[in-house]
């Protein structure tokens, strides 16, 4: 063994940590920090674990919102700061198992017979979740249901499904997820369904269920429509940390996951990211070298590559889990920060045929999290080469991968799970929704907001106001105009870029009603109402 091999098995033997009690191991031998750097993060990680105590106790960690969060409590009901809510957990816990159950035995069916297809709509962390839990677990051989999505306001998108399922409409379960209810891309979702069904001479709401707050638009509308089913949502669990909620549990049920298992993963991952000690908190581990990677201000990108393809959708889970937490422009104090990590990646050994090549010789603006999986399938694997495997080749161009880049000065965080179970998917989610709190108070933001989505929904309000003013002003003057001319006519249109985009794509589309005669540039176009158009 030469020094540089025994410096680095020395150091692998001080940075990597094994979790048996949750069948993970976290490696930072290939981060560079040095034990003062750890040093001097040890009084911001105080404050963090105590933050974390008073969040878990029900303080109202989201000030910008007056509420609490409480997504631990989803898997542990015993840490709710209130009987009322403890019930309220198990009671919903018991309301997914049942309806569940009911499904699977046929006693709730649609009215082509037992439900056989899952259609979920919703959007951001109401389908991102559920789509991860699903890829990761599901078995299309014994899956009970099998999972669609709408997670879209694309009408192609929308079409692609229900081309699958639309023979089987009549045995296929819809659930809609919006906790307000006014989720527009939710919303519009639930309508293109409600319009297949109703194509195909069948009752939307027969084949329904909601899953949303009380007393939502939502909620109204299958009381008053009697779906089978409303499943809750509270204000105290965000999107992003849904899926260990009605969102994710009752699509993973109906699936014919085991949801238990799930949850008996995050329990037992949260229980152990309690301990205030770096070295023997996973979680923590991942904020610090977060931290590091960044200079705490996420100067670098964070490229998430799991080796295994049940987990390719993590990175997208996590894109969400981490950009819209920590993606914030103010702090605490209202000082403004502009924080936050950019996350990407798809998975491993497919990004060495992709974007590897400029991981290992092109910008260095980021560092890796691999995602090692040790079981490699379930039976006895065939050898491609004499004494070799598929997976023994897959863990090579992962060992592989990780030491090029670290030779060419990348950084990179592995964790390592033993096999892709329901607990080690409950388990990884609950490690980066606690390493994504703890670092959030380490460079003191609040992660459980989001206005710039927020700002993004009303910006779209705006655009789809002015659309209608464009259209109500063409309906009104049959010669129509140049994208100037009807912006100067209608109000709020001096944003003429906006108003001669929506011109454009009202008239590709031939259910709007409105045409386009070119003109000498494509900026002198002529739109106006089709002849007999209204």
């Amino acid at each position: 063994m030469n020094d540089m091999d025994a410096q680095m098995w020395r150091r692998f033997q001080e940075r990597c940590t094994d979790f048996p009690e949750i069948g993970l191991a976290v490696d930072l031998s290939r981060m560079n920090y040095t034990e003062q750097f750890v040093d001097s993060m040890k009084p911001r990680f105080k404050y963090a674990f105590a933050e974390m105590v008073k969040l878990e106790a029900g303080f109202k960690s989201n000030p910008d919102e007056d509420r609490m969060v409480g997504h631990y409590w989803l898997r542990n009901p015993a840490l709710a700061p209130n009987p009322e809510i403890r019930k309220e957990i198990e009671a919903a816990l018991g309301l997914v198992k049942d309806f569940a159950r009911l499904v699977h035995t046929g006693a709730v069916r649609g009215a082509a017979g037992p439900f056989q297809n899952l259609l979920l709509i919703g959007i951001g962390g109401s389908a991102l979740g559920p789509q991860f839990v699903a890829n990761a677990l599901g078995r299309p051989a014994s899956d009970k249901l099998t999972p669609y999505f709408f997670d879209n306001t694309d009408p192609d998108g929308m079409d692609n499904v229900l081309a699958q399922i639309r023979p089987h409409l009549g045995q296929t379960l819809a659930v809609v997820v919006s906790k307000s209810g006014e989720t527009k891309e939710t919303r519009n979702g639930m309508v293109e369904a409600a319009h297949a069904y109703a194509k195909a001479g069948l009752r939307f709401a027969d084949h329904a269920v909601a899953i949303t707050g009380a007393d939502s638009q939502l909620d109204k509308t299958a009381v008053q429509d009697r779906w089978l089913k409303r499943f809750p949502m509270w204000d105290w669990v965000g999107g992003r940390t849904s899926e260990l909620a009605a969102v994710g549990l009752l699509p993973a049920a109906l699936q014919g996951l085991d949801i238990d298992r799930i949850l008996a993963g995050a329990k037992a991952t949260d229980d152990l990211t309690r301990r205030s000690c770096l070295k023997t908190n996973p979680a923590a581990q991942l904020a610090l070298a977060w931290f590091y990677s960044g200079n705490g201000k996420g100067d670098k990108n964070m490229v998430v590559l799991p080796y295994k393809d049940r987990l390719e959708l993590f990175s997208k889970y996590l894109q969400q889990l981490i950009m819209e937490s920590l993606g914030k422009a103010l702090n605490l104090r209202g000082v403004k920060v502009n924080q936050g990590i950019t996350v990407f990646g798809n998975k491993g050994a497919t990004d060495q045929h992709s974007y590897i090549q400029q991981l290992r010789d092109g910008l260095a603006n980021f560092f890796v999290t691999f995602i090692e999986v040790l079981r490699d399938r379930d039976g006895v694997s065939m050898a491609v080469e004499p004494g070799v495997t598929s997976g023994d080749f897959l863990s090579g161009f992962f060992l592989g991968t990780r030491q090029a880049l670290y030779e060419g000065g990348r950084e990179s965080v592995t964790l390592t799970v033993n096999e892709v179970t329901p607990f080690a998917v409950g388990s990884l989610i609950a490690l980066f929704e606690r390493a994504v709190g703890l670092y959030a108070s380490l460079i003191d933001i609040n992660a459980y907001h989001q206005p710039g989505v927020q700002a993004g929904k009303k910006a779209a309000g705006n655009v789809i106001d002015l659309q209608h003013r464009v259209v109500e002003h063409l309906g009104k003057h049959p010669g129509g105009g140049t994208a100037e001319e009807i912006g100067a006519a209608v109000p709020g249109g001096s944003d003429v870029e906006t108003v001669y985009k929506i011109c454009r794509h009202l008239s590709a589309n031939p259910d709007s009603g409105v045409e386009k005669r070119e003109g000498a540039t494509p900026f002198s176009a002529q739109f106006r109402l089709r002849s007999g158009s209204k």
